[in-house]
């Protein structure tokens, strides 16, 4: 049975969407995929623009699709079949983008968080941020406009660094008065950025630590997936702490929420076919 999916990540910072088709013999074929940043815009509305867009790229129709699944903040989308929790989406879509993926580190908007994983995409353990800390998207955005660093630049910048200044609160708030004082004291913004990076590296590593990862590779997925500056601290720090884990991010890192719910879509609709033909036989 072949089973055509769409997979909805509704995020804080945007929507990803995503259409996969499972074939008989197991093989998941992506055939389309979106990202609207929202940006003040109706998140329903971007919702329905990136399930009609996937099936438009496809050449689908409505007809086509066996199952619509929702993950992140997509409760409420009315279209949808079901929902699945965000930790195991991420979690699937990490182990389909990276086969050696033991870990998934999954950097937000609002939060970070790590999750430990095995070969299938099972949730083993996990550790994450307050939603008020210093180690997320929305944050690290705030001291980029602030600033006046575009957000494609923050990862270059901070990697030019010479000598970084760390930003010590876990806060967003003080830290961000942190961010004010360095500049006034006329700290470069490359070194500011690459101490922001650092601080949230060393957090990020500590969460691993305590999951209880010690071997494979951590992909980052969310948002800051492809921020290479924050990569490049994370790597440097997980040396430091002579943490033996291989961290690493893959192009389509912020479709992993999607991609697993599109995945165990598919695998929610195949258990339901063979309910429904052992009830009528």
């Amino acid at each position: 049975m072949t089973i055509t999916t769409i997979g909805l990540d509704i995020g804080s910072g945007a929507v990803k969407s995503v259409l996969f088709r499972t074939h008989d013999d197991g093989r998941q074929e992506w055939l389309a995929k979106r990202c609207e940043r929202i940006r003040s815009r109706d998140i329903m509305t971007l919702a329905q623009e990136g399930f009609e867009g996937v099936m438009k790229d496809a050449g689908l129709s409505r007809d086509d699709i066996d199952y619509i699944a929702t993950t992140g903040e997509g409760e409420n989308v009315k279209f949808a079949t079901g929902h699945f929790y965000s930790m195991t989406t991420h979690a699937r879509g990490g182990v389909f983008l990276d086969a050696s993926a033991r870990a998934v580190v999954d950097i937000g908007a609002l939060n970070g968080r790590a999750i430990s994983i095995d070969e299938r995409g099972k949730v083993l353990s996990y550790k994450m941020t307050s939603q008020c800390a210093s180690g997320s998207g929305q944050f690290l955005e705030n001291i980029a406009r602030y600033l006046g660093v575009a957000v494609e630049e923050i990862g270059p910048l901070s990697q030019s660094s010479k000598d970084p200044e760390k930003v010590s609160s876990i806060c967003a708030v003080l830290a961000e008065t942190d961010v004010i004082n360095m500049v006034s004291r006329g700290i470069a913004t490359a070194d500011i950025l690459k101490g922001i990076h650092m601080s949230m590296a060393s957090r990020i590593v500590k969460l691993l630590k305590i999951t209880g990862v010690k071997s494979g590779t951590a992909l980052l997925t969310g948002g800051l997936a492809l921020d290479t500056g924050l990569l490049a601290a994370i790597q440097e720090d997980m040396i430091a702490e002579k943490v033996t884990v291989t961290a690493r991010s893959h192009p389509d890192s912020i479709y992993a929420g999607a991609i697993g719910a599109a995945l165990w879509g598919a695998f929610r609709h195949s258990k339901l076919a063979e309910l429904e033909g052992a009830v009528a036989a």
